[in-house]
């Protein structure tokens, strides 16, 4: 696709391929053509096995949510006086959606503004939106921005609309928001990913409030949180991509330490 960013292409193949489903499939199919070789039909046979739990466990709801949960930072109180303008991070996009005749926001980002929205009324504080479209499409903070004051009534006072990654969201932000002398921010993204998130916020030299969606009240397990669904199996995925960004995100914040000293 013409303007698509090859670098978040590339990195976006390799992390298809160790999360579920295509991990658990590769696994599988790793087991059945093991197992049409006489030397290694055990292991074949165990890694069948392997892949079908592994599909079982990260399907049930009980296991999802609980991958989810270990990812939040403790929700706070949000006050007025904690920050001086909140920040909104895209999540996904719906491409060539015939409903609105376009390009338009995804269910994330959706959830995202929404609660954005409610802390701007309760607030009445500024509000930047941030995201690019690394596919070459319509800038998600493009988007966004649409959405909120058409269908919200906000109005967005900055847009971001370079950023490709979590880590640029905070480095393109941050430049836009220290230039008006601002330096405290209520983020707002979903809550499992804010743990990604504030670090980079930090790093670009903002103080952070986070702002998360998606906190519930611990329930007691019922029986169908043991039966899988697909709505389950892709909130596994969610938890186990941010593992992934966590550890890389880590790994290079690392590298770049150790070639500033």
């Amino acid at each position: 696709m013409p303007g698509m960013d090859i670098g978040w292409l590339l990195t976006h193949l390799v992390a298809a391929f160790l999360l579920p489903p295509l991990c658990i499939l590769v696994l599988g199919g790793l087991g059945l053509w093991f197992m049409r070789q006489r030397r290694r039909q055990r292991l074949g046979r165990w890694l069948v096995l392997l892949s079908g739990l592994l599909l079982w466990l990260l399907s049930t709801p009980y296991l999802a949510s609980r991958l989810l949960d270990g990812l939040k930072p403790p929700m706070q109180t949000i006050r007025a006086d904690l920050a001086e303008a909140i920040v909104i991070l895209a999540g996904d996009t719906y491409r060539a959606n015939l409903e609105y005749g376009g390009d338009t926001v995804g269910r994330l980002t959706l959830e995202r503004l929404r609660y954005g929205a409610h802390l701007a009324r309760r607030t009445t504080l500024p509000v930047l939106v941030s995201g690019g479209d690394p596919a070459g499409g319509a800038p998600g903070a493009r988007l966004m921005q649409a959405v909120l004051e058409t269908e919200f009534g906000i109005p967005v006072r900055w847009v971001e609309d370079r950023s490709h990654t979590t880590w640029e969201n905070a480095r393109y932000s941050a430049e836009i928001l220290k230039s008006a002398g601002i330096r405290r921010i209520l983020l707002v993204s979903h809550a499992w990913h804010l743990r990604r998130a504030i670090p980079e916020f930090e790093r670009a030299g903002l103080t952070v409030v986070p702002a998360g969606v998606g906190y519930s009240s611990p329930q007691p397990p019922g029986v169908m949180d043991f039966v899988p669904s697909a709505r389950a199996l892709l909130d596994s995925h969610y938890a186990l991509h941010e593992a992934i960004g966590l550890a890389w995100y880590r790994i290079r914040n690392l590298f770049q330490m150790r070639e500033s000293r």
